[in-house]
């Protein structure tokens, strides 16, 4: 191999496990969490300070998470971080697929 070969190897589709992680189903989720949070403040147009004050988050806090800084936040106060900022959020709870012997979480957007 010279200088300029790279080799390239395809990930799955939660990059915590490719780097194997022991929690990363759930760093997943608080990945999609915080970037959604994230996405709402800025379509909102708010700073992070005024983003924080209606949140209940330190301003550094918020600006962590939303690097994603978030071992720290549980997946119930970014929900709540939701909520805060004018979204409903469900919790739908199902059988798990025929695939999995246990069930697995996941975030989808409406």
């Amino acid at each position: 191999m010279n200088d300029t070969d790279i080799e390239i190897e395809q990930g799955g589709d939660n990059v915590y496990a490719d780097l194997g992680m022991a929690d990363a189903a759930e760093m997943l989720v608080k990945a999609r969490l915080a970037a959604k949070i994230s996405e709402i403040i800025k379509h909102s147009r708010m700073t992070q300070n005024e983003a924080a004050n209606i949140i209940g988050l330190p301003q550094p806090k918020l600006s962590g998470m939303l690097r994603g800084q978030f071992r720290g936040i549980s997946e119930a106060k970014m929900l709540d971080c939701l909520n805060k900022l004018g979204r409903d959020v469900q919790i739908v709870v199902k059988k798990a697929s025929r695939n999995h012997a246990s069930g697995k979480t996941s975030v989808v957007f409406a």
